[in-house]
């Protein structure tokens, strides 16, 4: 079960940064990460951009190294309005994500697993679309029960 204080409905922002800002924030006060954990997600999205186009829908999926976690989790944020996210794929490249996964991951073994799950969840576009659509925390969670942190 995720926990549904992670998730964050219609998150107001303006930028890749502050999105990941104000989801780790929300990770870091329930002690899930060290005070270190933001600032070292940024800095890897810098070099290594998590923004991932699939069929027409963006998702987002910023992450760092396990030294910076107490915890494994995952924040979760439905973004009111597209936020531009450099391309993992092509880092160039921008696209407007609307799905934010903010994965914090305590044993590095388990992030492959994690990330091979999150990729199944990306492959399905209706998934993609309810989870955007979704107007309860507890909704996100049914949708995604599949995802074990």
């Amino acid at each position: 079960m995720l926990d549904l204080d992670l998730i964050e409905l219609k998150l107001k922002a303006k930028s890749s940064q502050e999105v990941i800002e104000k989801l780790g924030s929300l990770m870091l006060s329930k002690g899930y990460v060290l005070d270190s954990y933001v600032h070292a997600v940024l800095t890897r999205e810098e070099t290594l951009p998590t923004g991932l186009p699939i069929d027409g829908f963006s998702v987002a999926i910023p992450h760092t190294d396990s030294g910076h976690v107490n915890e494994s989790t995952i924040a979760i944020a439905t973004l009111e309005e597209p936020v531009e996210f450099n391309m993992m794929i092509d880092p160039t490249q921008k696209t407007k994500v609307q799905l934010v996964f903010l994965l914090a991951v305590k044993n590095p073994n388990a992030q492959v697993q994690l990330l091979k799950t999150l990729m199944s969840v990306f492959q399905n576009k209706e998934l993609l679309m309810n989870l955007q659509k979704a107007s309860s925390k507890e909704e996100v969670n049914e949708l995604l029960r599949c995802l074990a942190v």
